[in-house]
């Protein structure tokens, strides 16, 4: 009896449907061990998307990282037979240290990120890290531009691929490490994070397509209130994208913020510490903390011709170029029913809406999450009611739930609140 037999490309393109089929790798689930972090200590996370099945804990900040592979062992050469053993290598002396070694007790700076043939080098700055401080790094190439070194893996990842992040046509991260899009509506303003100490509201703005039923949109600026205090963080509207040019919009309770364009620069308001601002370049990107509140990393950047093509945004070359933020947000004292677009994802009883293994998964509730102003504090989920304010009352927290708010034609204006 003769056995039925497929045919060799008949079996192969069988294979290959059932890759596909089985779409990306499922994010792996880690877990914090180290018990002296108790708001850590065996909470489920997931790896990001760039590192699905290789990544670690850092307990400190309670966020998953990419694991950098390790280099590949260097190949032996085999002796010929027959052949003499190899010669003794030669020991040469060790070189003498370099000449920007600092004399001993003058503590070490490490110099600013550079750019080496178009692409960037970064190092680690924090010197709790000895093993990896200062060391020099290149940006990965899916964030060529935008990168840090993680001082816990002393590896580059990209800003925008780790747990808080905001990017993109809004593509967020959460807190357990798993990545889902939410496009609200252009101009709009929805409550991306709502506590009792913090409340923030993010602006869109973007461009509908004929062909879809939503719109294409970016984050253009954040209302921040915390305490008795609001902080607006916007990217001011721009026609023809240069980098050299700053398109920063920063005002602090109605004061407009003016940093000097050079990286490392800083700003802290007169009346306390609690607030500090600095550029961690010369233009357009800037880090902002609350001591014992947040910290959050913004990135001005615009939509470019080839992005546009790619994705079918139909944006006109010299009219708009959609410049928006690209963020992460760290924070120090959420408390369990914390809310928001991105603020849920780090409750105590989060359990996420997201699909698993979709290439993009879109969350739903434009009207949960809709606030009526840039400073509103009115969104279905809103939690904030200034704790740890120092007056008598909290009156004060709403004086600017009722300002609208949106950016000059040419960002001269930055951006213009009403009441």
């Amino acid at each position: 009896m003769v056995r039925p037999f497929l045919p060799i490309p008949l079996i192969l393109f069988a294979a290959l449907l059932l890759a596909v089929e089985a779409g990306p790798p499922k994010p792996k689930k880690v877990r914090c061990k180290d018990k002296l972090f108790t708001n850590c200590y065996k909470k489920d996370l997931y790896c990001p998307t760039s590192c699905p099945r290789s990544c670690v804990v850092d307990c400190v900040s309670c966020q998953s990282t990419c694991i950098p592979p390790p280099p590949p062992p260097p190949k032996a050469k085999k002796p010929k037979k027959g052949s003499p053993p190899p010669p003794p290598g030669v020991v040469y002396p060790p070189p003498p240290p370099p000449p920007s070694t600092p004399i001993p007790g003058t503590p070490y700076v490490p110099p600013p990120d550079s750019e080496v043939a178009g692409e960037k080098r970064v190092r680690c700055k924090n010197k709790a890290y000895p093993q990896c401080y200062a060391q020099e790094h290149t940006c990965p190439r899916d964030c060529p531009n935008t990168c840090e070194v993680d001082c816990v893996t002393c590896s580059p990842i990209c800003n925008c691929n780790k747990p808080g992040a905001v990017c993109q046509d809004p593509r967020f991260i959460g807190a357990d490490g798993l990545t889902f899009y939410f496009h609200g509506k252009k101009e709009r303003d929805f409550c991306i994070v709502s506590d009792s100490n913090v409340h923030i509201n993010a602006h869109f703005i973007g461009k509908r397509n004929e062909n879809m039923t939503r719109d294409f949109t970016w984050v253009q600026s954040l209302g921040i209130l915390f305490d008795n205090n609001q902080l607006l963080v916007g990217a001011k509207k721009t026609s023809k994208w240069d980098n050299s040019i700053d398109r920063l919009d920063l005002v602090y309770n109605g004061n407009k913020i003016s940093l000097p364009e050079t990286e490392g620069s800083k700003w802290e308001p007169t009346e306390g510490d609690r607030v500090l601002i600095s550029r961690t370049k010369d233009t357009n990107s800037v880090t902002i903390e609350v001591k014992g509140n947040f910290q959050i990393k913004a990135t001005i950047v615009p939509i470019t011709e080839k992005e546009s093509k790619i994705h079918d945004y139909g944006i006109v070359a010299e009219e708009d170029c959609f410049a928006h933020l690209d963020m992460s947000f760290k924070f120090y004292s959420l408390s369990g029913d914390v809310n928001g677009v991105l603020g849920q994802t780090y409750g105590s009883k989060y359990v996420s809406r997201v699909k698993m293994g979709i290439d993009m998964p879109v969350l739903g509730g434009d009207k949960e999450f809709a606030s009526s102003g840039l400073f509103s504090t009115d969104c279905q989920v809103a939690r904030f009611d200034g704790v740890g304010s120092t007056s008598s009352t909290t009156s004060s927290n709403f004086e600017f739930a009722h300002l609208k708010c949106a950016s000059g034609l040419d960002g001269r204006g930055g951006v213009v609140c009403k009441r």
